[in-house]
């Protein structure tokens, strides 16, 4: 018989006895329950112990390998008992197998390890000032972004937003003398016709009436202007100042000249001039039409527009658009009588004066007194500079004490009397509006946006009020107890007697 078969039995029973090693050298790694640390097993066979026997100096493979070493004596002596033990080694061989397919577990960390802390929630990492600061900067850049466009929308449109705005100030104006009309009988398509055909006959002649007089003037003006520029010119010469003709003829050949250079860009400027009128007169037309539909069907035309918004909005700004007008109207209204009074007194200040033109600064003084403040200004300092060019420094000084009296008294006086604290705006914001107001639509710009920022005044008080009432309306009133503690006590009422001390007894 072949060694073959004999070879072949010694080669399993010495894997199988390999197995074994292996399966209890990794049972003592990972201890009893699976799961061992550096203090419970013990070296590993590449330690103090390279061929796997234990510390207490005993080898559990011991048996093992006397009979390894028997079996090599004997040789083919083993017959059955070799087959059995093939048969034995290929079941150990498939549990080892088995065993090493389970995945290793992850040793816990020695105890003398750092404990490592869990990272934090990247937003819980973000100091709380930073996320306030962040999203108060994305919705002030939205509301940026949308008043810009707004703007833009604004300047695209810019002739159709100040005629309505400006048809909305002359119905202000006009919509009270409908309202009387009506009150006494009159229907209200003939109420309206009436108010708006004298309200722009008396608005067109008044216009006329100034241009008639600056034309009627102007050669006078022209003639005293020239007067006032050859006695600033002598006194220049005979001044301390030490300026001399040669001077004086440099600095007007130098205006001839540059108006010699910027010819074409004057010729430009007059053709603008032209496109402007042209404009100008658009827009009359077209705040003349809005006017009439506003006297005519305003009521109408705002409950549409309450339509456009949200229906849980929609209550506050029916309650808001009514006070907004009542501001409006006394605006308008104020400012007229106010207007009129300054114009009335610096005209009659001029007049005694003897300054030329009288009438027409009178009615520019009027006109500019619906630009707060700064209107003011502009037209005080243009009266200012004709009487100081046509009658010399001193009637030039009075009429600016003249003008700074009617000032003072229509600023401290006639403003908070007339006008009221409904309508009434801080300087600040009048003259920031003011700025803004021009910087967008120009002289337009400028006459509108004062009451555009007292409307708006109007309408946000308005609005904060009426979101806290209901609020306060939202939130259930006390019960039992509690109600009976926080209802209101009225004072006792104490009979009529003699005061204290002054008993008998």
């Amino acid at each position: 018989m072949s060694k073959l078969p004999q070879w072949v039995g010694r080669l399993g029973t010495g894997l199988t006895r390999l197995a074994h090693r292996l399966e209890s050298q990794q049972a003592d790694m990972l201890g009893p329950d699976g799961e061992g640390d550096d203090a419970a097993r013990g070296p590993g066979p590449s330690e103090d112990h390279p061929h796997g026997g234990h510390p207490s100096g005993g080898t559990p493979g011991a048996g093992a390998g006397a009979d390894d070493g028997a079996g090599a004596a004997r040789g083919g002596t083993e017959g059955p008992e070799g087959a059995k033990s093939t048969e034995g080694s290929g079941g150990a061989a498939g549990e080892g197998a088995a065993a090493r397919s389970e995945p290793p577990s992850v040793p816990a960390p020695p105890a003398y390890a750092p404990a490592v802390s869990a990272r934090p929630d990247p937003v819980d990492a973000v100091p709380w000032g930073v996320r306030v600061a962040a999203e108060a900067g994305w919705r002030l850049l939205v509301l940026g972004g949308t008043v810009w466009v707004l703007m833009k929308v604004i300047s695209s449109v810019q002739l159709v937003v100040l005629s309505f705005t400006v048809a909305l100030l002359i119905t202000a104006l006009l919509e009270p003398t409908v309202t009387r009309l009506r009150r006494r009988g009159v229907p209200r398509g003939l109420a309206t016709a009436i108010t708006f055909i004298s309200g722009f006959v008396i608005m067109g002649l008044v216009v006329w009436f100034v241009v008639w007089q600056v034309m009627e003037n102007v050669d006078e003006v022209s003639g005293e202007v020239q007067a006032g520029i050859d006695d600033l010119r002598r006194w220049l010469l005979h001044s301390p100042f030490h300026v001399t003709e040669k001077q004086i003829n440099h600095v007007a050949k130098s205006l001839r000249e540059a108006i010699g250079a910027n010819t074409e860009q004057i010729t430009s400027a007059g053709l603008e001039g032209v496109t402007v009128v042209v404009e100008v007169m658009t827009g009359i037309l077209l705040s003349m039409f809005c006017t009439l539909f506003l006297l005519y069907d305003g009521q109408k035309i705002w409950n549409w527009s309450l339509k456009l918004v949200p229906a849980p909005a929609r209550a506050g700004v029916a309650g808001a658009g009514p006070r907004a007008w009542a501001t409006l109207t006394a605006y308008v209204r104020g400012t007229v009588i106010v207007a009129l009074i300054d114009a009335i007194f610096i005209g009659v200040g001029l007049f005694f004066l003897d300054v030329p033109m009288a009438v027409p600064l009178a009615v520019f003084i009027f006109l500019f007194a619906f630009i707060p403040l700064v209107g003011a200004v502009v037209s005080g300092a243009l009266a200012v500079v004709v009487a100081l060019v046509t009658q010399g420094v001193f009637t030039g000084a009075m009429v600016v004490v003249v003008v700074l009296a009617v000032q003072q008294i229509e600023g401290h006086v006639l403003q908070p009397f007339i006008l009221g604290r409904a309508v009434r705006v801080h300087p600040l914001a009048v003259v920031l509006s003011v700025a803004a107001g021009s910087l967008i639509g120009g002289i337009g710009g400028a006459v509108v946006a004062v009451p555009l920022v007292a409307v708006a005044n109007t309408v946000v008080g308005y609005l904060r009020a009426y979101s806290q009432e209901t609020a306060l309306r939202a939130v259930p009133g006390p019960h039992g107890a509690t109600a009976s503690a926080t209802a209101p006590v009225p004072p006792p009422v104490v009979p009529p007697g003699p005061p204290p001390g002054e008993g008998g007894g």
